[in-house]
């Protein structure tokens, strides 16, 4: 528990015990009216305490804390008023409130910090003369460490020798470990298992992944959501309202009714400011919403704030790439048909400029080739988006890409219409053959797409740049709605414009893909989602929800959580202007006391916060 409120538990628990004496001592004595007062006056300002502080602090900051000024203000008019140990009673309530809604908020944090905030202690690092432990924040790019059993991993890092077990639970809500040898990338936070490992430095602690997540999640708990603003708005015209209406109860009855006495309507009307509160209202939102980041952490989903959990909550359009998204993006060459060379030349030629990528389509030239590499053969390399990659090979220019890549060298070569990705290529410009790689669809990719059209009646769409052939097979096999293939990154952000340019103002559209590639649509979309994002600065940069996890069925994980907790914030809302209104109109008609009234509204903060902890516990 933090400390504040550890100093605010503490005043109340005295404060609390000194009322007891004093109704205990009031009762038992004959005290003189004068000794009553100042006896409950000195307990007040124990209880009161609290209240006070966060007043002049606010003002400090050129702010108004209104719930705990019309708290002190309708107390101490009670307190004038003569009904001492009532006011007294009520500050207590009212601070009892305070205690838990700031526990709760506490608790709701910790929950989160507990499945994000795994930084790491300290680092050990292999130096000349042996091993030496170290701050994470004192690595620096190119060091080595080494990491024990049961120790985690400092920063991110590519191991260089040994093999072992990761758990990164903790990153992703994966409870199967990974098993890494040389040459894996390993992310901060993970918790190594068995073996001993030395690894390389690659991200100084302020840039790995724990780190930025963790700012992620702390940034998240400012960002407000719109429900958040209702309130707000709502409040400001409200508290002016009911303060005004406590005014006139307390002086049109004694001016215009004949016989009212000014004692009575003055302490009604204290009765009506206590009542106009508006703690339990303005706290039933956050909570929830906190529950919601919260329960999103618990599964390895870090969303960035309660407005993107309420937006996602009115996705109706869904927008996915392709490679790496619906489909694994770990690719097979099926076919190889050369032109003039054999097919381990073609091979040998692509494998060889291709080599400088990082693509996953790279990857598998490489791995079909097979072959031994000459750097010193490729030179002059340029990578075109949405075209291909060029390059010198033994002294000879290289075009290697897609049908727009062959056009664009003046080559006129016929389109190869075949289920998977065709790779053309070019040697000094002449044609030299193409080779058909295929990508597996995801395993788990019909369950979600199933998910989100039979549950959430969600328009489902894919943007691709692969051939037209090869999209429309992923999008019949998927049964997606609409299909755009062969679009250049420019493309499809246009496309992702046109279909919020059409989109009703209710409506919201959400896009999916992999973070890198996909930057620039997942930051233009009312929603943008990082899958598999573990690690891509491009993600965590882009993207409003980040997936630590390469799952697709999170995607369907978070809309439930987001429409969970939607729903928890419109009943925490409805439930608290219900009940507000109700003590309002008993407390300005006489029926309620001003213990009651604070009671009331302590109680509906209480039904509030066990309402929003169940969106923190919701299990997906």
């Amino acid at each position: 528990m933090a400390k504040e409120i550890k100093i605010q538990a503490g005043t109340l628990a005295a404060g609390a015990a000194l009322f007891i004496a004093a109704v205990i001592w009031s009762g038992r004595a004959m005290l003189e009216n004068e000794v009553r007062f100042a006896l409950f006056l000195a307990v007040y300002l124990v209880v009161a305490f609290h209240s006070f502080y966060s007043i002049s602090s606010s003002l400090a900051r050129k702010k108004l804390e209104k719930e705990h000024l019309l708290m002190v203000i309708a107390t101490v008019g009670a307190l004038a008023v003569g009904h001492y140990a009532e006011a007294v009673a009520a500050m207590l309530l009212f601070q009892i409130g305070c205690i838990l809604e700031a526990v709760s908020v506490d608790r709701t944090k910790r929950t989160i910090e507990k499945f994000i905030d795994i930084r790491p202690a300290y680092a050990t690092r292999k130096e000349e003369d042996g091993e030496v432990q170290v701050e994470p924040s004192q690595l620096e790019l190119g060091d080595v460490i080494i990491i024990k059993p049961g120790e985690r991993v400092p920063v991110d890092a590519v191991i260089l020798n040994g093999n072992t077990s990761l758990d990164t639970k903790a990153l992703t809500g994966e409870a199967m470990p990974d098993s890494v040898g040389p040459g894996s990338r390993i992310y901060s936070g993970s918790i190594n298992m068995t073996g001993v490992v030395e690894a390389q430095v690659k991200k100084l602690y302020k840039d790995s992944t724990v780190s930025r997540i963790m700012e992620l999640v702390e940034g998240a708990q400012q960002q407000k959501a719109d429900s958040e603003g209702f309130v707000r708005k709502f409040t400001r015209i409200y508290t002016p309202v009911a303060v005004l209406a406590a005014l006139l109860i307390m002086v049109c009855p004694p001016l215009f009714i004949t016989g009212s006495g000014w004692e009575t309507w003055i302490y009604r009307g204290m009765i009506v400011l206590i009542a106009a509160c508006p703690t339990g209202l303005i706290l039933s939102v956050p909570i929830a919403f906190l529950g919601g980041i919260a329960s999103a952490a618990r599964q390895g989903i870090v969303v960035k704030g309660g407005n993107y959990l309420e937006m996602l909550a009115k996705v109706d359009t869904f927008v996915f790439d392709k490679t790496g998204t619906l489909t694994e993006g770990t690719f097979t060459v099926t076919r190889v048909r050369p032109e003039g060379l054999t097919k381990e030349e073609l091979l040998e030629i692509t494998a060889h400029v291709e080599s400088y990528s990082n693509h996953p389509i790279a990857q598998s030239l490489m791995s079909a080739y097979g072959g031994t590499y000459d750097p010193e053969r490729v030179t002059d390399v340029e990578e075109m988006p949405g075209y291909g990659i060029s390059a010198s090979y033994n002294g000879s220019r290289v075009h290697i890409g897609n049908l727009r890549m062959m056009e664009e060298q003046g080559l006129a070569v016929e389109q190869v219409k075949t289920i998977g990705t065709v790779i053309y290529v070019a040697r000094e410009d002449q044609y030299a053959g193409y080779i058909v790689i295929e990508d597996r669809i995801r395993d788990n990719a019909r369950w979600t797409m199933k998910m989100l059209r039979e549950r959430y009646n969600a328009v489902l769409v894919m943007l691709t740049g692969d051939s037209r052939a090869a999209g429309n097979a992923v999008a019949k096999e998927l049964q997606l709605d609409y299909t755009y293939t062969e679009l250049m990154p420019e493309d499809k952000l246009e496309q992702m414009e046109e279909f919020m340019q059409y989109q009703y103002e209710a409506e919201r559209v959400a896009c999916v893909g992999d973070g890198i590639n996909d930057a620039p649509v997942l930051a233009r979309a009312d929603v943008g989602i990082a899958m598999g994002a573990l690690g891509s600065d491009a993600a965590i940069e882009a993207a409003d929800i980040v997936l630590l996890e390469d799952e697709l069925p999170k995607v369907v994980d978070a809309v439930r959580i987001a429409r969970e907790t939607v729903r928890v914030v419109s009943q925490n809302i409805n439930f608290a202007l219900i009940m507000k209104f109700v003590v309002l109109l008993l407390a300005a008609a006489g029926y309620i006391t001003m213990w009651e009234s604070v009671f009331t509204d302590v109680g509906v903060m209480i039904i509030s916060i066990i309402n929003a902890a169940g969106v923190v516990k919701y299990s997906v």
